[in-house]
């Protein structure tokens, strides 16, 4: 193919036209160094085909050859680009848009994410590259929900908060190890769960009230 008379060929389709007054204006302006009518070996073709075709608008500039639209890349421009780089396995989906895996986020997938969010202060972070909720002292669970009782929640007490114990019904305490007998255990008795007393001798009874009688 050759130019001549500084003018583009008559077929050339439109999305040539802007590259083909490129060359031209350098041909015509001095700026070139290839003689008028001298083969140039790197212009369109507007008859090349490219089979499989040029993908995401790039353009068929030789036979096999594309021309890669801004973003895209490879040699059938199949691939987009994204700069900086996808991070942490991360996959260019389109131009500057990443497609993170699981635990990263970020335009770029370079911030740690946990499924959930850590909370009461839990710190998210990378562990053997899986995503991980550092907990503080006094909580744990994956994503630090659960609170730490060190002294324990007895009777089925729930730990609602760093030491602190829920108790059921009849209990109470800080471990919900102590008994509530609503009517209270009398000379010396100790209440040893929900309305029942211990009784020390001499005496017997739900409150030990009785006095055993020896003969």
């Amino acid at each position: 193919m050759r130019l001549s008379g500084c003018s583009p060929p008559a077929r050339l389709h439109v999305p040539l036209v802007l590259t083909w007054l490129t060359l031209l204006v350098g041909l015509c302006s001095g700026r070139s160094d290839v003689p008028r009518g001298v083969p140039i070996h790197f212009v369109f073709d507007p008859k090349a085909t490219c089979d499989p075709p040029c993908q995401h608008a790039g353009i068929c500039i030789r036979n096999s050859t594309c021309l890669c639209s801004q973003g895209y890349e490879g040699d059938l421009c199949q691939y987009a680009n994204c700069d900086p780089k996808c991070k942490n396995g991360g996959e260019c989906i389109r131009p500057g848009k990443c497609r993170c895996p699981p635990g990263y986020g970020g335009k770029y997938c370079h911030t740690v994410t946990c499924d959930g969010g850590c909370w009461n202060g839990g710190d998210c972070t990378a562990v053997n590259g899986v995503a991980k909720c550092i907990c503080p002292s006094s909580w744990t669970g994956s994503r630090c929900q659960d609170a730490i009782c060190p002294q324990g929640c007895g009777n089925g007490g729930t730990c609602v908060a760093p030491g602190i114990c829920s108790c059921q019904e009849g209990w109470f305490g800080g471990a919900c190890h102590m008994a509530v007998c609503k009517k209270p255990c009398l000379n010396g008795g100790k209440c040893i769960s929900p309305g029942s007393c211990r009784c020390r001798g001499p005496f017997s009874g739900p409150q030990c009230a009785e006095r055993k009688t020896t003969f």
